[in-house]
């Protein structure tokens, strides 16, 4: 295989680990493929002074590479699949993902303070809307901050006084050795993942064959099944970062089972359900539990939610 691969990335730590992790497998399969990783800005990496749910999140740290893509500068896209939007662009599709990481959140506290120890005084800085619900579930006297930048960033700006505590995908700290910072890895139940979290995907042209059938030989096949199912309940939810959904799959041999949630903003509304089924019908179980949801009463929350956005 004498191919070459060029690979389009984000240029922060994490998306040049996921990148670099990519490469790996790559080589690991194909060791006379070159491989080249290539840096690309995207929306999400210029704007960093406004939350997430303000700014829209469709393609918000994908479109650029995406173009990129369709341009034919790169082969390949790299992403965390939580940043994809489930709708892609005309000419794409979703090529590959590797082994699922840590799809829960992790608690980062400078105080060395559990989330159970949480309270009136302290303050706790998050970018998600979804993390922000569940917090205020638990402690909802405590002080939310948004907060931006890559993980480094985050992690200084609490040490110099910004915040008391965290939240964050574990994955991320995980994958860049920051292990040591975790105070304590969230329970599913206390705030649910985000849809995909912990899962580092590729993007191809729909059209590249040759490109897909060496993706094959490294597609992880269990978490891509868990991934449909995940994006299938998000995306009948019309759900993303702009508002507070969650959802997270437990495998056992050929059943899936799927949890998920919606929350109004405050915490004070929560509504949790979960499905089950054959893996082969993985779709079909993602959109089966978010019309629970919907008939639960989260599309009334999800339509607050956006009307309060437009005002």
């Amino acid at each position: 295989m004498n191919q070459k691969i060029r690979i389009g990335t984000r240029g922060s730590q994490l998306a040049l680990y996921q990148a670099e992790k990519v490469k790996a497998t790559l080589k690991d399969q194909f060791p006379q493929m070159e491989v080249e990783i290539q840096i690309i800005k995207t929306k999400g990496d210029k704007i960093l002074d406004v939350a997430l749910s303000k700014i829209g999140d469709k393609g918000l740290f994908t479109k650029e590479i995406e173009n990129a893509l369709l341009d034919n500068s790169v082969d390949i896209a790299v992403h965390s699949l939580k940043d994809l939007p489930t709708t892609l662009p005309d000419g794409l599709k979703l090529g590959a993902v590797l082994e699922r990481g840590e799809y829960r959140d992790a608690l980062v506290s400078k105080n060395g303070k559990k989330l159970s120890e949480l309270g009136a005084g302290d303050v706790v800085a998050t970018s998600s809307l979804r993390r922000q619900a569940g917090l205020l579930k638990i402690a909802p006297h405590v002080t939310i901050k948004d907060i931006r930048g890559n993980v480094l960033t985050r992690l200084q700006r609490m040490e110099e006084g910004y915040c008391d505590a965290m939240i964050m995908a574990a994955a991320g700290l995980q994958r860049l050795g920051l292990d040591h910072h975790i105070t304590e890895i969230i329970d599913h139940n206390d705030i649910m993942p985000a849809v995909s979290q912990g899962i580092i995907a590729i993007e191809i042209r729909d059209n590249d064959e040759t490109t897909q059938e060496i993706l094959n030989a490294i597609n992880h096949i269990p978490t891509l099944e868990s991934a449909q199912a995940e994006r299938a309940f998000l995306a009948h939810l019309q759900g993303g970062c702009q508002v507070p959904v969650g959802c997270y799959s437990v495998r056992r041999d050929n059943e899936i089972e799927l949890h998920g949630f919606v929350a109004s903003v405050d915490g004070k509304l929560m509504i949790k359900e979960k499905a089950s089924g054959n893996i082969k019908e993985c779709h079909e179980l993602g959109v089966t539990l978010a019309k629970k949801l919907l008939t639960l009463g989260a599309k009334e929350i999800l339509d607050n939610i956006r009307i309060e956005k437009t005002v």
